[in-house]
């Protein structure tokens, strides 16, 4: 549980690495070249500076000692990428760690208006194309909050940044860096993380009657006192784990979301009996492939729990012992 030093320099050329892209396609209007460019290329970078953002939040460019520092260095981070979301997504983000599954607290669950509509091969094409979107306004409709001082600098800084390169480069740059954001979220190989981390895919023979005592892994699942457990964190291990800092790793990473992603590997290597035998993926098309055709996967194969007030625990202990409370104010 540390932080890998060579983590923001590679952040830092990747946001060079885009602005100087830019400035080579100043002179470039060819939709069809741009949006090739945008897909293999650009779009790519972006996503991986998303992710990059993913592990910022989580402090790994300058540690857990200095917030604000790592706060600002997902702003930088977020400039190439073209909209504003680095502080918003912390804010979300670190909830889904804590409450995984909350039917409100955890926006990373798609709603039930999603579960409910896009349920055929074709709805479910739209879906994943949409897919940036649904992820970005579903926190405001299922868990609003209140907008931080910090929100809106990172809105004020990439608008100014939006603005300069557009007057200085073209708006059509501006269009790119935008619609590459976009599109490598959506229908994207890299995009394939989005539905492997989380979607229950796997299917296991519910009809079986399995009688084990205690926790233990049997074929993939954990099995608790005779009934399935179904693994709702599902790792990714191929090759593009390379340029999304191992993002694929994300049993991993849930269960130390202090350890850096180049570090995560090693998770796995050191205690390989809690990793190997889970169910795993090992191609992300592979997994959008399946999450469109197949029609018992879709937004409605999430684990979901009814919402618990994180404070309930505290306002019982307190109710509890009222008295006691009263008396140490006193």
């Amino acid at each position: 549980m540390k932080v890998d030093p060579h983590f923001k320099w590679t952040v830092l050329l990747m946001v060079l690495t885009q602005i100087v892209s830019f400035y080579l396609l100043r002179n470039t209007t060819s939709f069809w070249l741009l949006l090739v460019v945008a897909y293999c290329f650009g779009g790519v970078i972006n996503h991986s500076l998303m992710l990059a953002i993913h592990e910022i939040s989580h402090n790994q460019a300058f540690g857990v000692s200095q917030p604000m520092a790592n706060k600002v260095f997902g702003i930088i981070a977020n400039l190439p990428i073209g909209f504003p979301f680095s502080v918003s997504f912390k804010k979300y983000h670190l909830e889904h760690h804590r409450f995984q599954g909350d039917d409100i607290l955890d926006t990373d669950i798609p709603s039930r208006f999603e579960a409910q509509v896009f349920t055929t091969t074709w709805t479910k094409v739209i879906w994943v194309i949409l897919q940036p979107f649904f992820y970005a306004l579903r926190p405001l409709f299922v868990h609003p909050k209140s907008p931080t001082l910090l929100e809106f600098a990172n809105v004020v800084t990439q608008l100014s940044f939006d603005f300069v390169i557009g007057q200085t480069l073209g708006w059509h740059v501006v269009a790119y860096m935008v619609c590459g954001s976009l599109i490598a979220m959506g229908l994207h190989p890299v995009a394939g993380h989005f539905i492997s981390e989380h979607y229950i895919m796997f299917k296991e023979n519910k009809d079986q009657v399995l009688k084990y005592s205690g926790n233990e892994l049997q074929n993939g699942v954990y099995v608790n006192n005779g009934k399935l457990l179904i693994p709702e964190t599902c790792s990714y291990y191929g090759i593009l784990n390379a340029i999304t800092f191992n993002v694929g790793y994300h049993v991993e990473h849930h269960d130390f979301p202090s350890i850096p992603g180049t570090l995560l590997p090693k998770v796995r290597q050191i205690a390989p009996e809690y990793y190997d035998s889970l169910c795993s993926h090992t191609s992300w098309t592979a997994v959008i492939w399946k999450y469109i055709v197949d029609p018992s996967v879709g937004p409605f194969a999430r684990v979901k729990r009814p919402h618990r007030d994180p404070n309930a625990k505290l306002n019982q202990f307190l109710s509890d012992n009222s008295s006691h409370v009263k008396a140490a104010k006193e």
